[in-house]
């Protein structure tokens, strides 16, 4: 499937900031299932210095300089990827074998997946959490079965309300709540399985949504997304793995495993990891947020003309004329 993704932001300061350095995600990965064709960065008022590198995670950042008075700041993102079919997870090992994988051993190799089964900034590990998930981790249960009945169970329990939390609601806050967006149900799906001791990622992306029947599809309509990313070792040889083929992403938001539908932005430990868009301002003590995104498919002949496999980003620039996950 190709699919072009347009993410756009606009931040109204009041007064004017005069000094700013910003850091995005806004590049998507290129992995097993996904590959960038093309992508493009553009902010305006122009930035004096621009530099992209890659995270410890393996995201693209970009870092941008606006040390001058400006009113308003609009970075725009466009995307021309191809995503591929991800076939079902494997059940996996049982669940407490997977946990003894990470846990430490003198001699044992390190496992890169372990330092995604500890605490951090937003999600704790907490016996609330063992709690929660007691249910679904019955002693010797496949991991993957188990998983997917916590994403099902999540997504039955828990409210899907759009102003019931922020960007800085501790997973321990939406798991008392049971409400919020997908960034809180990927974070308390997350806490419960870093709390049994197992490797959970917080992937920031997108999904493709269709139009209701007979209407058209808007422009900034749709939202950037987030979900889960469990680390299975026993499917090592399953071609339905995400990167080093023992990643499977579930969507606790839509009970659902992810898809060729889905596009990859970033991976991390949480959110604060993988933020789309942040920065340190002087000045703009009030502001409005505007964020707009599209993602739709293209058809195979015009995503072929435009794409060059495995594009370098392009280079920031202004635009033309003037132009959080949920």
């Amino acid at each position: 499937m190709k699919l072009r993704v347009i993410h756009e932001t606009v931040y109204h300061y009041s007064p004017a900031v005069q000094n700013a350095q910003h850091m995005a995600h806004l590049r998507p990965r290129t992995g097993v299932v996904q590959r960038v064709l093309t992508h493009s960065l553009q902010v305006d008022p122009a930035p004096t210095q621009c530099n992209m590198v890659q995270d410890v995670f393996g995201n693209t950042r970009a870092f941008f300089s606006l040390p001058f008075t400006h009113e308003q700041l609009r970075v725009r993102a466009e995307s021309l990827l191809e995503t591929l079919p991800v076939s079902a997870a494997p059940p996996g090992e049982p669940w407490e074998a997977v946990r003894e994988r990470l846990g430490y051993r003198r001699g044992q190799p390190y496992h890169a997946a372990t330092e995604f089964s500890f605490a951090s900034p937003y999600i704790p590990r907490h016996a609330d959490f063992v709690a929660y998930a007691a249910e679904s981790f019955a002693p010797g249960r496949p991991l993957m079965q188990a998983a997917r009945h916590l994403m099902s169970r999540i997504h039955a329990d828990f409210a899907y309300t759009s102003n019931a939390t922020d960007a800085g609601t501790p997973a321990l806050e939406s798991l008392r709540l049971r409400r919020g967006v997908c960034q809180d149900f990927a974070h308390v799906m997350i806490g419960c399985l870093r709390s049994l001791g197992l490797a959970a990622r917080y992937v920031s992306g997108y999904l493709l949504t269709e139009p209701p029947p007979g209407q058209p599809r808007l422009v900034g309509a749709d939202a950037s997304h987030a979900w889960v990313s469990v680390w299975s070792p026993a499917a090592e040889e399953s071609d339905g793995a995400s990167e080093d083929n023992t990643w499977f992403d579930l969507d606790p938001t839509n009970d659902r495993a992810a898809g060729e539908d889905y596009v990859t932005l970033a991976i991390g430990r949480d959110f604060s990891d993988v933020s789309p868009l942040r920065g340190v301002i002087h000045g703009g003590d009030h502001h409005v947020l505007q964020v707009g995104v599209t993602v739709e498919p293209v058809p195979a002949a015009t995503a072929a003309m435009a794409a060059a496999p495995d594009a370098p980003d392009t280079p920031l620039t202004p635009p033309q004329a003037p132009e959080s996950p949920g």
